[in-house]
C-alpha cells in the first residue's frame, strides 16, 4: 500500500454539452498525467456528453407512474423516467423512491437527477446514468492514455447515500483500468491470521476519496487525478461490485 496520495481537481472545464469529446476537454486542461494516475469522473459530465438526458415535456406517465408520483409527491412524468431505468421499487414514501437500477445499483431514483442540470434552452430536462458507465470509463481511459501515453485508471463516480448511514459519499458506477474489487481472502492479517471475508470495495474508496474535491453542489470541479496509487489485481469493472442476489440479505 502506498503512504502518501496526492489528490487534484482539474481545473477550467467547460460546461458539458451532448456530443462533446470529454477525453479530448480532460486532456487539453490536465497537464502531464503520470502512469497509474486514476481519473475519477463525476458521472454528470459523462452523461452529459453522451446524450443522456430526456425532455420531460415529451414523456407521458403511465397510469403506474401517476399512482407512484402521487403516494411520493413527484412529477409524473419524472417517475415515469425512473421506472423506465429500473426494475423494481425497493421502497417508497413521500419525496423518496429507492429503486433497483437496470444495471443493479440500489439508489434513489434510479439515478435520474434534475440537478445541476441547467435549462439552457428553456427545456425541462432529467439526466439518466450512462448506458454503460464501465464501457464509458474504458472509452475515456483508451482515449486518455493513448493521448498521454501512459498506463491509467478511470473511474466514473457518482454520490449515493447509504440505507444505514446519513449523507452521501461517492461511489464508482463504472470503471476502467484497475481492479474494482480486490479479493483478499486467503492472505495472513498483521499476525498472521487468515483472512476469510475481506474483500476490498477498491474503486468505491478512491471514489469516495475524489468526491472530497468534486463536491455535491456548485464546485464546478468535476474530474479529479489520483497519484500514487499501486496494485497487482487484475482490472475489474464496477458490475463485479454489484452483489448477486443469493448474497444480499437485505432486499
Amino acid at each position: 500500500m502506498p503512504q502518501r496520495l496526492e489528490l487534484f481537481a482539474i481545473p477550467g472545464l467547460p460546461m458539458v454539452q451532448p456530443g462533446d469529446d470529454l477525453a479530448a476537454l480532460i486532456a487539453d486542461r490536465a497537464g502531464p498525467l503520470h502512469d497509474r494516475d486514476v481519473l475519477v469522473i463525476a458521472q454528470k459530465i459523462v452523461s452529459k456528453a453522451e446524450g443522456r438526458s430526456i425532455d420531460l415535456a415529451t414523456v407521458t406517465p403511465s397510469a403506474r407512474a401517476v399512482a407512484l408520483a402521487a403516494e411520493v409527491g413527484k412529477d409524473p412524468r419524472l417517475v415515469e423516467v425512473i421506472l423506465a431505468e429500473s426494475t423494481r421499487v425497493v421502497r417508497s414514501r413521500p419525496n423518496l423512491l429507492i429503486m433497483q437500477h437496470r444495471l443493479g445499483f440500489v439508489m434513489a431514483n434510479a439515478g435520474v437527477d434534475h440537478s445541476n442540470v441547467a435549462p439552457l434552452d428553456g427545456i425541462d430536462r432529467a439526466l439518466l446514468l450512462p448506458v454503460d458507465p464501465d464501457g464509458s470509463a474504458e472509452r475515456l481511459r483508451a482515449a486518455l492514455a493513448q493521448k498521454f501515453g501512459v498506463r491509467l485508471g478511470v473511474i466514473v463516480s457518482d454520490s449515493f447515500g447509504r440505507p444505514w448511514r446519513r449523507g452521501t459519499a461517492g461511489i464508482a458506477i463504472g470503471a476502467a483500468g484497475l481492479p474494482s474489487l480486490i479479493d483478499m481472502r486467503g492472505q495472513p492479517d498483521l499476525f498472521g491470521r487468515t483472512l476469510e471475508v475481506t474483500i476490498i470495495g477498491y474503486a468505491d474508496e478512491i471514489a469516495a476519496a475524489a468526491s472530497l474535491l468534486q463536491g455535491q453542489a456548485a464546485e464546478a470541479q468535476p474530474v479529479v487525478v489520483v497519484r500514487g496509487l499501486t496494485w497487482t489485481a487484475p482490472d475489474a469493472p464496477v458490475n463485479e461490485l454489484v452483489r448477486p442476489p443469493e448474497e444480499d440479505l437485505f432486499r
